[in-house]
């Protein structure tokens, strides 16, 4: 989960390192450093806290250094200080390490390397890492780090720096994300494309087990067995606007407002002329789709609360049943998975290690595997037999908002397009569904001019510590996305639960004080749903009610009420997330907090 960068070529290194870092610190900002091959050797500087911190205590130093990594780190070995900041050097100080992800065997790694006389610093994995190039001083580096390689087990992204070879950055993957900017005399090494978009669009992805030699003159890509690969590059479609904050005061509320857009990308030429779905790019025969006898949908946080409303939509349209699992729990109950089975993995970054390990452990069962991600060519993307994207841009804010929306977006078009080649449905509701899909980023829009009048009534709740969300039917998944999202960016005690579950126990927690949201939004179980929060209200509970437009009768049930236009009861998740996330995030600033970078959590989790 910790952020990458390097870089070798003709530019001064140190501030081109900072703004990498920057642009990657919602991966991580525990501590920040960076290693810069100088005339004198490799000059390493870290300092426990933000990259600003780190910024703090270059400050008045220059360097003539043209080539360096650095690093921005989410604390898994040992305490977020400066001692366990990265980058780490061997005993002698020639050789710099940074490192994302977690060296399961490091301890009798370290073991060993101590009895051979290394003394170590920090409570790091990573530092093993630097010990086992220096014991290998004769090789290569890039033969160094290989052999490393072989000897590391678990997940890790390493960029690597040593004195004796100045215009080289080697770099290592398996799992943990890395790719490589291709520019014109330079190149770069990072955890993801942001840190270098301001300089170059092209760009290559290192697979797992591979190596690569980054010069000024280009790269060397390799395997562990030493024979060289082929790189194969894209070009990227994001712009630099896209990962700045482009006039907004942070990041989370920039993606929020970007939902509109976002949805609109993510249904961009996925329409036939009949106004049915079409996934091109799921390359899946009919033939295949209509042998399905059960489907799985694996994701964790808010991709899993997109997979439960996965759970309503492909079951209702296309009569198939559907289980949903946390990622991290699916392959420890021992799932029953054959070549009938559709596995969908769903994952903003398509690097999330639980999720990862989830779809490996489908296919080798010989399901059929769907990704769904943001990422091009991201790791699951690469192991999927097929990807549907979801075209978010993007998305800097540590807690998801638009990547969440367009995953609802993507899974309800391949549920109707299950639906189709399944002939669960007849083609005149597909219509009607997609004719409102359409509908649904000017609606989404409405909802956000809404955003000062939430903003209003967060204020009154600024001392409430208690928040309950509430939902039933496709309703509960946006429950639990609201509840979410207040813990993750405004630390506030927040459950959600199926409304119709709060008398089996929950209910002995609602008081006075207590604030109480649900979501009664068009739906067959609305008056079920109504009749649960009266009982809430009963007990003194503040309500807080989001509706479908004109409901006269939810509103009298309310002290507050939020309205979002009418839409299909299983594409009304998509308007009725939002004013939560804009809650959320109100809710958050007047208690004075940083919304993109909450505490203890990162974007991309690549540990287990």
């Amino acid at each position: 989960m910790c952020g990458i960068v390097g870089y070798v070529g003709p530019r001064p290194v140190q501030p081109l390192l900072i703004g990498g870092l920057r642009r990657l610190e919602y991966r991580g900002y525990d501590s920040a450093g960076m290693a810069i091959l100088e005339e004198v050797g490799v000059e390493i500087t870290r300092k426990a806290g933000r990259v600003a911190d780190l910024e703090s205590e270059l400050e008045g130093r220059i360097s003539n250094g043209t080539t360096g990594i650095g690093h921005t780190r989410w604390a898994t070995h040992g305490a977020p200080n400066t001692t366990n900041a990265h980058p780490h050097a061997d005993c002698a100080g020639s050789v710099a390490v940074v490192h994302n992800g977690i060296i399961e065997n490091w301890a009798d790694l370290k073991a060993d390397l101590i009895e051979a006389g290394h003394l170590f610093r920090s409570e790091t994995d990573t530092e093993v890492v630097a010990h086992l190039i220096e014991d290998r001083a004769d090789l290569p580096l890039d033969e160094a780090v290989r052999e490393a390689m072989r000897l590391a087990e678990g997940a890790l992204a390493l960029a690597v720096v040593r004195n004796d070879e100045p215009e080289l950055i080697v770099g290592a993957r398996r799992g943990s994300p890395l790719v490589i900017g291709l520019g014109d005399g330079e190149n770069f090494l990072a955890s993801d494309i942001p840190a270098f978009l301001e300089y170059t669009r092209r760009m290559a992805v290192l697979d797992d087990d591979r190596i690569v030699a980054v010069r000024p003159g280009g790269i060397t890509i390799s395997d562990l067995s030493g024979t060289i690969v082929e790189p194969v590059t894209r070009e990227i479609e994001w712009d630099l606007d896209s990962a700045e904050k482009g006039g907004f005061p942070d990041f989370m509320l920039k993606e929020i407002f970007e939902q509109p857009k976002a949805i609109r990308d993510t249904l961009r030429g996925r329409l036939d002329s009949d106004g049915l779905v079409r996934l091109l790019e799921l390359e899946l025969d009919v033939e295949i789709a209509r042998s399905f006898d059960k489907v799985f949908v694996v994701a964790c946080g808010t991709s899993f609360h997109a997979a439960m409303m996965a759970k309503y939509a492909i079951e209702r349209w296309t009569r198939l049943p559907v289980e949903i699992d946390i990622a991290s729990e699916f392959r420890y109950r021992d799932p029953i998975l054959d070549g009938n089975t559709l596995v969908v993995g769903i994952s903003q970054s398509g690097e999330t290690l639980d999720t990862l390990a989830a779809v490996r452990y489908a296919r080798a069962q010989g399901a059929k595997l769907i990704a769904v991600t943001n990422v091009v060519d991201s790791a699951m993307a690469r192991e999927a037999d097929a990807v549907l994207y979801t075209r978010a841009g993007p998305e800097i804010g540590v807690a998801a908002t638009k990547t969440f929306t367009t995953q609802l977006i993507a899974m309800q078009l391949l549920a109707l397009w299950l639906a189709h080649a399944r002939g669960s449905l007849d083609d005149a509701v597909i219509q009607n569904a997609v004719k409102a899909m359409f509908a649904l980023p000017d609606q989404v829009e409405e909802v956000l001019r809404q955003s000062d009048g939430i903003r209003e009534m967060s204020e009154q709740w600024t001392d409430r510590r208690d928040f309950f969300f509430l939902g039933r039917s496709a309703a509960f998944p946006v429950a639990m996305e609201g509840a979410l999202k207040l813990k993750e960016i405004a630390y506030l005690r927040a459950e959600g639960y199926p409304a119709g579950e709060m008398k089996h126990g929950p209910i002995a927690l609602i008081e006075e004080g207590v604030v109480v949201i649900g979501v009664a939004t068009n739906s067959h179980v609305k008056g079920k749903m109504l009749s649960n929060m009266q009982e809430m209200r009963a007990r003194s509970g503040t309500i807080l009610l989001v509706l479908t437009e004109g409901d006269t009768e939810g509103e009298a049930v309310a002290d507050e009420v939020i309205f979002v236009p009418w839409a299909p009861e299983l594409l009304s998740p998509v308007t009725a997330v939002v004013p939560l996330q804009l809650l959320a995030y109100w809710l958050a600033k007047q208690r004075g907090l940083d919304v993109d970078k909450p505490r203890n959590l990162a974007k991309t989790v690549t540990v287990e």
